[in-house]
């Protein structure tokens, strides 16, 4: 059983910080290179959310035993295989996770388009967990009312 009360206290942090980024969803990408404070405070706010997204399916895959994930992107997968993700949002919350690590670990230069592209058109992934997750939740509580 999915522990609720956690993952509802995780949705509303997801959605806290999509609101937070809200503020830069007009942003082009002159304006993002211009200011090292706008940069950090989007690059920051999106590598939360998805940890935020990464630990919510931790706990479904640990509550479900689902197998363990390899990877932040492997969360994803898992969470798909087991029919809490559809196919097209898996592959936006993969790229995420991906995205995750380029600004965690600073492989290469974090390139502008590819942030302000996020703020423009993929934060409705982050929406489109929240969905799966609480239809995960509502479906649980079916199957636990008599």
């Amino acid at each position: 059983m999915v522990d609720k009360p956690l993952i509802l206290r995780k949705l509303a942090e997801l959605d806290q910080y999509q609101g937070q980024l809200k503020e830069y969803a007009r942003i082009s990408v002159q304006e993002y290179q211009s200011s090292w404070k706008t940069q950090r405070i989007i690059e920051r706010t999106l590598q939360m959310m998805i940890e935020t997204c990464v630990d919510i399916a931790g706990h479904i895959i640990s509550d479900k035993a689902f197998r363990t994930p390899t990877s932040y992107s492997d969360t994803f997968k898992v969470l798909h295989e087991n029919g809490v993700l559809p196919t097209s949002l898996f592959a936006g919350m993969e790229k995420m996770a991906k995205f995750r690590n380029v600004v965690v670990h600073h492989y290469d230069t974090i390139d502008a388009e590819i942030v302000v592209g996020i703020l423009k058109r993929d934060l409705k992934d982050f929406s489109g967990f929240q969905a799966a997750v609480v239809a995960l939740l509502e479906q649980d509580q079916e199957e636990e009312s008599p």
